[in-house]
């Protein structure tokens, strides 16, 4: 075999110490190693892909994710069974684009799952693609991930050899930034553009790749898929609750004892999800959800809640991409956010007036807030133009930079009172907790 097997172990996926199990991730603890298709095939065999073509043999598929209740698992958590369901009664041959792009400088779930489960994310593939009747399947990778995308263009062929997939797979290596993750930007390259976010309507399960019907899911989302149609639906809901079933994997990064990439039950309450990297290393203050994107949170708040969109959402959050930082209470929140809103700022699209004049006015002046000497008018003007980035942009850049911004004005609301009457804290000047890239890097000019 050529496959991924070559491929070195990721340093995120962590030994499970919890009694949770594992799905996704099965194959990893079963043998220590990346799966290679001979693995791949030995645990569960060829993809049960429907014999004939038919919209009558793929509408059982089509009805399985739905029962399951799978939601998708790149951030928005969309009903996957619905999004099957919409490209497969639209007219004529579709698109299926598998979303590995993982643009979230603190997530690492994606990356890992390729590269220990890869022929589980191409079944995913397969199976999709027959449900929505595909013509062909595209895989999305970032472009600073050559071994990846060497590894998965290996395992394509291998697959090939074996004459598993009845359409063509084609693996991608797309410019890397934070915003080329958006499924019209992964459309937009495929169609010969730039690797930016494109105004809708039309999205793309209308007019996507070459304008044809297109399907976009993360690519732990089509593994879940593989996995629901080799299992059912019912032991889908297994793990999980009724309201947010199956699992879901998480990176947990910060105060914890052992950062790491895991597989938890959805709905778990956020204390033991942090649990299973072996809880806090140190007094927690604060938990970012959902990551740059995401909202800062009390740690005293939150250790109770479940990991669940309906939970979350009572609190202005939600479970996103699984991102979890654990804040320790000596770090600065303000220094944190406003490294991370100078980084978003750089990563914009520059299309629209959020990304291009709104986003850099935030950015400064939560920079004066956290390193400066605030004026007297700084958090009224601040708040102000925080509340006018959300919905104005051609994506949701500015939307999640706003959410971050606004919470971290809220959850640190001590911090800001102690910035704007006596100056930055020491812990302003401390090497951030979270990891902000190099936003000046060359790559970063690149769009096509």
């Amino acid at each position: 075999m050529t496959s991924s097997s070559t491929a070195p172990v990721s340093p995120w996926i962590e030994d499970p110490t919890g009694p949770y199990g594992t799905r996704l991730l099965h194959g990893w603890f079963a043998t220590g190693g990346p799966a290679d298709l001979d693995d791949h095939l030995s645990r569960y065999g060829p993809p049960p892909l429907p014999r004939a073509l038919s919209h009558h043999s793929v509408a059982p598929l089509v009805r399985a994710v739905e029962e399951a209740g799978l939601t998708g698992r790149g951030g928005a958590a969309f009903p996957t069974g619905r999004k099957l369901r919409t490209v497969a009664e639209s007219r004529g041959p579709a698109m299926v684009v598998a979303n590995g792009m993982e643009s979230e400088p603190a997530s690492h779930k994606d990356e890992t799952l390729l590269d220990v489960a890869p022929h589980l994310v191409l079944d995913g593939a397969a199976l999709a693609a027959a449900a929505v009747g595909a013509e062909a399947v595209h895989l999305c990778l970032p472009r600073t991930r050559q071994r990846q995308v060497r590894a998965l263009r290996e395992a394509v062929e291998d697959r090939r050899r074996h004459r598993l997939d009845r359409v063509p797979v084609h693996v991608h290596a797309l410019p890397h930034h934070y915003v080329s993750s958006e499924e019209t930007s992964l459309v937009r390259w495929l169609n010969g553009g730039d690797a930016r976010p494109a105004s809708a309507p039309p999205r793309p399960f209308e007019k996507g790749v070459d304008r044809r019907p297109t399907l976009v899911d993360n690519v732990e989302t089509l593994a879940h898929l593989a996995l629901i149609a080799r299992y059912g639906p019912a032991w889908f809901r297994s793990a999980g609750r009724p309201d947010a079933p199956g699992s879901t994997l998480v990176t947990l990064s910060g105060a914890v004892r052992t950062p790491g990439v895991y597989e938890v039950p959805m709905g778990l309450p956020l204390g033991e999800v942090l649990g299973t990297a072996g809880g806090p290393s140190q007094p927690l203050g604060a938990v970012l959800l959902g990551g740059f994107f995401g909202s800062w949170l009390p740690a005293d708040r939150v250790m109770s809640v479940r990991f669940a969109k309906s939970d979350l959402a009572a609190l202005g959050a939600g479970p996103g991409a699984g991102v979890i930082v654990a804040l320790p209470r000596h770090a600065c929140g303000l220094a944190e956010t406003a490294g991370v809103l100078a980084y978003l700022a750089a990563q914009s699209a520059r299309q629209c007036g959020p990304c291009r004049f709104g986003l850099p006015a935030v950015a400064e002046d939560f920079a004066e807030l956290a390193w400066g000497h605030a004026d007297v008018e700084l958090l009224d003007r601040l708040e102000r133009r925080v509340g006018l980035l959300p919905g104005r942009g051609a994506c949701r850049h500015p939307d999640g930079a706003s959410r971050l911004a606004a919470t971290a004005l809220r959850a640190f609301a001590d911090d800001v009172r102690h910035h704007l009457r006596a100056g930055p804290c020491t812990a302003a000047g401390h090497e951030p907790v979270l990891p902000v890239p190099d936003a000046s890097a060359p790559r970063n000019h690149e769009w096509q």
